[in-house]
């Protein structure tokens, strides 16, 4: 690497500064990157997604596209017509169990998602 024509003329050359902008903009692009990996990992994890989007401050919302990134990590793989995946569940008096194959062939059967809170 040669040294820097700052030292010897007191002036940076026009290709050194392009270089050193470039880095930047490199270094700057991978952490961007990174933090956009980052949380895809962790909006698959809805707990834990809530817990570390408290620590984000909200000028992060002007730069990152967390409603695109959401969509893809939360989407899933079910299409029109796919048989909706087993789950077991308590009942609201939790006194017991109940499984959604075991409505299968039987009834219909109505899924509502919501809050509630």
């Amino acid at each position: 690497m040669q040294p820097c024509k700052l030292a010897r003329t007191g002036r940076v050359s026009y290709s050194s500064f392009v270089q050193k902008i470039r880095k930047i903009a490199l270094s700057v692009l991978a952490v961007y990157l990174g933090i956009l990996v980052a949380l895809f990992a962790i909006m698959r994890r809805p707990p834990l997604f809530g817990q570390v989007m408290r620590y984000v401050p909200s000028v992060a919302f002007a730069v990152i596209p967390f409603e695109h990134l959401w969509n893809i990590a939360r989407g899933g793989s079910l299409k029109v017509g796919d048989s909706a995946p087993d789950f077991l569940l308590p009942t609201s008096d939790k006194k017991s169990l109940v499984q959604l194959s075991s409505f299968r062939k039987k009834e219909p059967v109505v899924l509502v998602f919501g809050s509630y809170t």
